[in-house]
């Protein structure tokens, strides 16, 4: 029996995804795996028996990764689970920067109360919230990841001209981005060449502040830029002198800052982008299934700090091994199996960066005293027997 701790309220379609021998509540005190939204986990103390941290969404910010690597604890996100609420909200992004939308809802407003005059109100007054299409123009999406492929592809389907930008683009990714997207050969190329700018990228060291002075020096005039990824990602003190300059024509972002709140074309939407049913539903069915792949065969997908690592089931047990990505490590388990008369009918082992995981399949049982061999080795931080 495995048991999940919920953390927030997750979707019920997630939480059917679990078979029979799974059990989901709020109040285990030492679960083998949690499912998280958004509530932080920094302050939180984890119990020994903690496996797995599945986070249904994509940014894991309110996870502390470093801490769960040390202890052998597997973080997933679901990548592209919630890409295509996250697109919509940027194509209503781009009009929103474009037609002063918010501005002239507002004014329309202020007209409530002149009777027969609203009519005439409206006619005078439209003329100051006059704004440009965007078919013909230039975007440049920043990051071709799940959302940016979306976002390029349904913005050349409304007739702009797409520069996309992504020195780590995938293989995959690239089969699903349309072949009219312009490769931009660098960051320099969307800046001086876009009428709007989307930034898609997870929020790192290197691209905390993306967007500064520098780079705004290098924008056309009157840019319209758009962050539905990480608010980091842009510096609000140069982003409020450029907005105040002219420089940049309009702000949209999802993330909401008290700097940028109620600055005029500055369009502040409060964290929207993956709320929806269906964006929910997504990600909390692909958390639910990457954690029953996990604890029940040792396969990792989509983890933030552990390689990914998928193995088809061969002999009669699994054990898999999470440790540091140091020389002889491999080679010191499967002595440990060896002195046990333990044969191995299958392996694999993968790393990322400083970590690493084997999966070994072999015949027969494997006893605690195995088991705790391996755990012994200089290097090991998790064993578990499947």
């Amino acid at each position: 029996m495995f048991t999940i701790k919920t953390l927030n309220k997750i979707s019920p379609l997630g939480l059917e995804v679990f078979p029979s021998d799974f059990r989901c509540a709020d109040d285990f005190e030492n679960p083998d795996a949690v499912m998280v939204r958004s509530a932080s986990m920094h302050e939180m103390e984890f119990p020994d028996n903690l496996k797995a941290i599945a986070r249904a969404g994509a940014g894991v910010n309110n996870i502390p990764i470093d801490r769960c690597s040390e202890q052998g604890i597997v973080v997933f996100n679901t990548p592209g689970a919630n890409a295509n609420a996250v697109k919509e909200l940027v194509l209503a992004g781009l009009f929103l920067s474009s037609r002063k939308i918010v501005p002239a809802i507002e004014w329309s407003k202020t007209l409530k109360g002149e009777g027969d005059n609203v009519a005439k109100l409206v006619e005078k007054g439209k003329s100051a919230f006059a704004g440009p299409e965007i078919t013909g123009k230039k975007l440049g999406v920043i990051g071709l990841g799940a959302i940016g492929i979306l976002v390029a592809n349904a913005a050349k389907n409304l007739g702009m001209t797409v520069y996309g930008y992504d020195p780590f683009l995938s293989v995959d990714a690239a089969w699903k981005l349309s072949s009219n997207i312009h490769h931009a050969a660098s960051l320099k190329e969307i800046y001086e060449n876009c009428d709007y700018i989307t930034v898609h990228v997870p929020l790192t060291g290197e691209t905390r502040h993306m967007i500064h002075s520098e780079s705004l020096k290098l924008m056309k005039n009157g840019v319209r830029i758009l962050n539905f990824a990480r608010g980091e990602l842009v510096c609000d003190e140069d982003l409020l002198e450029a907005v105040g300059s002219g420089k940049v024509a309009c702000y949209v972002t999802d993330f909401p800052s008290d700097a940028l709140i109620d600055v005029e074309n500055i369009i502040t939407i409060p964290h929207l982008g993956a709320s929806t049913p269906e964006s929910e539903d997504n990600c909390a069915k692909m958390a639910a299934m990457e954690l029953v792949d996990f604890l029940k065969n040792g396969n990792i997908k989509n983890s933030v700090n552990l390689p990914a690592a998928s193995m088809a089931r061969g002999g009669d047990t699994r054990l898999t091994v999470i440790h540091k990505n140091i020389p002889n490590m491999v080679s010191q388990i499967s002595a440990a199996l060896s002195a046990g008369g333990i044969n191995i009918e299958n392996m694999l082992n993968a790393s990322k960066k400083e970590m690493a995981y084997t999966m070994m399949d072999v015949s027969g049982d494997i006893s605690s005293a195995i088991a705790d061999a391996v755990r012994a080795i200089d290097g090991v931080i998790r064993v578990t027997v499947l």
